[in-house]
């Protein structure tokens, strides 16, 4: 009898994760490494998050939370829900997890069976699959292209959609893509979508406040109402509050689903940190204006970001309409070769050269389900964002 479970066969470590790793390993070995995998904002959490969370603690609010929140942040998540999305939802029809990973694990684990099919567009954040393996569903994967702007067509979504698919999966703005859906995508989609009632819909929206120029970011069940009642809208705290390692995610939907949730939870984690959930309170229901000031940046850098590396030989980059990631393409430098003679045959060898070479850190697009690509995170200083893709610009020119 083999003492692991079976299910870890199934499952891939994190590549983002391991990237972020390998680079601080070789930064504490004293190479000059710029990582560039970390999906988090380099800017601080703001003071008055911050506060809230210290006058939490002066409170004595350190007590076990209820597992689902607690009533203040449940409220102010209802309250986020109509003010930023137009969408009617009870307090307790939220619910509160220790980031957005367990709200997407526990929705897979509430719902899957052995056999039941999850659709996912390609690329996809590399959790995703990994859930839904663990949970004993399986995977299918919707594909996009560079061509459609890394955007599931309501023909790939027709497509991909059997009898056994219980769940398709969102996220706008999209990890590692930075593709966000316009109202009209997302109509065509949710067309698809009332032709299928045994599909639910999964919609990440941990990116929403982060989208860039005139876009105008819309969440599935706002433009479809017909759609509410099988939609989880899932959120957090993380990227658009830098407030990735207070842990925070949540979201909104049925009420037998959300319960099912709390019963699973109440058996994991039971509620997530009290001090972080009051500071959350403030996050949602505080002052937003910094949010503007910090997409500005966001802006600046991922202009930069997108004309470098479109001057680099080979490399082909779009540029995305939120998130803090560009998703170029490194096609045109497949099967060239490294000075030493190592072919570059896929986009994790062209990573781990580059690595290796120019000690630049970024993640090989395979990892995400869509090569030959990688992406980087933008979310540091332009300084750091201009050497990197000089550095970049110098690997690729130096292949022959």
């Amino acid at each position: 009898m083999a003492f692991l479970a079976d299910a870890l066969s199934r499952v891939k470590p994190s590549a983002t994760i391991a990237v972020t790793q390998k680079a601080r390993e070789l930064k504490n070995a004293g190479r000059d490494v710029i990582g560039l995998g970390a999906g988090e904002p380099d800017f601080d959490t703001p003071d008055n998050i911050k506060n809230a969370a210290i006058d939490a603690i002066r409170r004595g609010e350190t007590k076990y939370p209820p597992v689902s929140g607690i009533a203040p942040l449940r409220e102010a998540i209802a309250k986020k829900f109509k003010r930023e999305n137009n969408l009617d939802y009870k307090p307790e029809q939220t619910i509160v997890g220790t980031g957005g990973k367990q709200i997407l694990f526990n929705a897979f684990m509430a719902t899957l069976n052995p056999g039941d099919e999850v659709v996912i567009p390609t690329p996809y954040w590399v959790s995703y699959p990994e859930m839904v393996a663990i949970c004993g569903g399986t995977s299918v994967f919707a594909p996009t292209s560079i061509d459609n702007g890394f955007k599931l067509s309501a023909q790939a979504l027709e497509k991909a959609i059997s009898p056994k698919t219980k769940w398709l999966v969102m996220n706008s703005p999209s990890n590692p893509s930075g593709a966000a859906y316009t109202e009209a995508e997302l109509r065509a989609l949710a067309d698809v979508l009332l032709k299928h009632p045994n599909v639910w819909i999964l919609t990440d929206d941990m990116y929403e406040h982060l989208t860039y120029g005139d876009f105008v970011f819309k969440t599935i069940a706002e433009v479809e109402p017909n759609l509410y009642e099988r939609t989880l809208t899932m959120n957090g705290v993380s990227k658009a509050y830098a407030m990735t390692g207070w842990r925070i995610g949540y979201a909104a939907g049925d009420v037998k689903l959300i319960k099912a949730m709390d019963m699973i939870q109440g058996q994991q984690t039971s509620g997530a940190c009290t001090i972080a959930q009051w500071a959350s309170v403030e996050a949602l229901n505080g002052p937003q204006d910094f949010i503007a000031k910090n997409k500005a940046i966001f802006q600046g850098r991922r202009d930069l970001v997108v004309s470098m590396l479109n001057q680099a030989r080979g490399i082909t980059c779009p540029s995305p309409e939120g998130a803090f990631y560009v998703y170029p393409s490194c096609a045109g430098l497949i099967g060239k070769k490294t000075a030493g003679g190592k072919v570059i045959d896929n986009d994790e060898t062209f990573c781990s050269e580059l690595l290796e070479a120019e000690g630049v850190a970024v993640v090989f697009g395979s990892a995400f389900g869509l090569g030959p690509n990688f992406r980087i995170s933008y979310a540091t200083s332009e300084k750091l964002l201009e050497e990197a893709c000089t550095r970049i610009q110098r690997f690729a020119g130096s292949l022959s």
